[in-house]
């Protein structure tokens, strides 16, 4: 009994084991496909949300920003950077956040500003 108990535990291991790692080799295969659809823009724009600690949409949400515009963001920076001054009774923490999300904004539109360089640079032909 104890034999045939150890054959089935050591089986539905085997079963496991094989649907994990084909569930891995899946993911891997998506996420490479997604980081390829994603382009060269799209691994500086997530190594400055690795940075930032930040993603894009976080940063536009803190600021509240729909769209990547340097006066409306910069508006924005500055009347929550001051609404949230310690001095005033605001939160250092909540200070720092827009701090953060500012500067995160500020490497997307540098990336974006450089992507509109180096297409102008390309040779057409």
């Amino acid at each position: 009994m104890a034999k045939y108990l150890a054959q089935i535990i050591v089986m539905g291991a085997q079963v496991v084991g094989r649907a994990f790692a084909r569930a891995l080799r899946q993911e891997f295969a998506a996420s490479r496909a997604a980081a390829d659809a994603r382009g060269r823009a799209g691994h500086q724009s997530a190594a400055a949300s690795n940075l930032s600690g930040l993603s894009l949409q976080e940063a536009q949400q803190i600021l509240n920003v729909s769209k990547l515009s340097p006066g409306e963001i910069q508006k924005n920076y500055e009347h929550l950077f001051k609404v949230n001054d310690k001095s005033v009774g605001g939160s250092f923490y909540l200070q720092s956040k827009v701090v953060r999300a500012k500067e995160r904004l500020d490497e997307e539109l540098r990336i974006l500003a450089q992507e509109d360089r180096d297409e102008g640079q390309m040779p057409k032909t």
